[in-house]
């Protein structure tokens, strides 16, 4: 009997009656497709595996695989209102999707009815971060509801054009940290390394709106990777990298691996992580050939970036159980954000849904300050409800950390509400979730117990 090929293996539509896909494939996951300048910037015109001493982990050979994804009930139905010539097969493209990009508020406005503020913020952006929404993310957004959750987090308002108290443009200080353009090294033993400053979405409240969609793609240059990598080789006290950008998982595969092969090369390197937004905006992404790669290359973490249950679909869980099956441990990293997730109930819903989906919550973050993101920004009080409100009421997987990233590069600060409430003699007090105290005994004294006492 033939064995029935994994989901890694074949990858599945979700439409009946369309024939399979196959595309021709070469290691490392690079597809015999075109490009085009929709697409982010591309190293494949140069040699990426051109070190004799680098050992590419399997020899050249032909693998063919299915192309298709699992589509929603309502991708398919979105597909077919809105891209009725596009086949299931182009649909669930990664690169078709990227082509197809929402750019503009002339195309926007086909899919949504856009807000009087929404349509001036679009066509008045003055120097704001560019506008870029997949089909498929788009197919997540309500058309006539400018408040919806996953609509804010994308879509411009006239907001984010004024600049408040304490905002700017590089709150973090990344770039006081960078003593090589494309990394940031502010802990002692990791760095963050910024491989690409291409999203496939751009979020309106990123961290790096600074860079993100602007440059000529120098910071993924060959070039500039080597001298990145040459620093981290320099310095044999880091022991983990963090890739970032931009999203990593717009690279192409080969030029993924290239960065995952020159890396593992480098003996004090002990952990990569990869973080992504690409399941929830671009789940498509997560083909065969790129977890058959990645998995080549442990010990290799992922934080995703998800911002609120909606982005939870068929096609998101799917692409997170890839990498999950994979072999890759799967954390979270959500930004708080005003009228967006800022309740107890959908942060629970949220976690939920990612620890059934193998995601483990690790950030909450604080909206970082910058311009144009007031009105995005919680009072960090509320943040601190957000983890009272979940601490013993759910189990303690579902209780990420709640942090602030200092402005001006102060790092990370995690903030807990306060349960130690005092001392009474020798005892601490403690405050728990139901806001009851509770006696420790804490006392340095140790075998002064005796047997009546016991």
């Amino acid at each position: 009997m033939q064995d029935t090929p994994s989901l890694l293996e074949t990858e599945i539509s979700g439409e009946a009656g369309e024939p399979p896909s196959a595309v021709i494939a070469h290691p490392g996951g690079k597809e015999e497709e075109q490009c085009d300048a929709e697409e982010p910037p591309s190293l494949s015109a140069l040699s990426l595996i051109d070190d004799p001493g680098i050992l590419v982990p399997e020899p050249a050979r032909l693998v063919i695989h299915y192309t298709r994804f699992i589509s929603s009930p309502k991708t398919r139905s979105f597909r077919k209102k809105h891209f009725p010539n596009a086949t299931a097969a182009e649909w669930n493209d990664w690169k078709w999707q990227l082509r197809n990009r929402i750019h503009d508020a002339s195309t926007l406005s086909g899919f949504l009815k856009l807000s009087e503020d929404e349509y001036h913020a679009l066509n008045s952006r003055n120097g704001a971060m560019p506008l870029s929404i997949t089909p498929y993310y788009a197919s997540l957004l309500e058309h006539d509801n400018p408040g919806q959750a996953l609509r804010r987090s994308v879509v411009p308002v006239t907001a984010e054009l004024f600049k408040s108290r304490g905002e700017s443009e590089d709150p973090l200080g990344e770039e006081s940290d960078s003593p090589v353009h494309g990394i940031v090294h502010r802990y002692p033993d990791r760095v963050l390394f910024l491989v690409t400053d291409f999203c496939s979405t751009y979020c309106r409240y990123c961290t790096r709106s600074r860079m993100v969609g602007r440059s000529a793609g120098e910071s993924c240059s060959k070039r500039q990777w080597e001298k990145s990598l040459a620093y981290i080789e320099a310095m044999p006290q880091i022991r983990d990298v963090l890739l970032s950008g931009g999203d990593p998982l717009t690279l192409p595969d080969d030029e993924l691996e290239w960065l995952l092969i020159r890396l593992r090369r480098i003996p004090h390197v002990e952990i990569v992580r990869i973080g992504t937004k690409v399941p929830m905006v671009l789940p498509q992404r997560i083909t065969a050939n790129l977890t058959r790669m990645l998995k080549r290359y442990h010990p290799l973490w992922m934080n995703i970036h998800c911002t609120h249950p909606d982005e939870l679909t068929i096609e998101a869980v799917e692409a997170l159980a890839r990498l999950s099956d994979a072999g890759i441990p799967l954390g979270s990293q959500t930004v708080l954000l005003a009228g967006i997730n800022d309740s107890v109930e959908t942060l629970r819903s949220l976690y939920h849904g990612l620890l059934r989906a193998r995601v483990r919550p690790y950030y909450l973050y604080q909206c970082d300050p910058i311009v144009g993101s007031s009105h995005f920004r919680t009072t960090v009080e509320k943040g601190i409800d957000m983890i009272r409100g979940l601490r013993g009421h759910t189990t303690g997987f579902a209780v990420p950390t709640y942090v602030i990233d200092a402005p001006g590069g102060g790092g990370k600060v995690p903030l807990l509400p306060e349960y130690l409430a005092g001392r009474e003699d020798d005892d601490i007090l403690l405050r728990n979730y139901e806001n009851l105290l509770f006696r420790y005994p804490d006392t340095a004294e140790t075998g002064v117990c005796s047997m009546e006492n016991r």
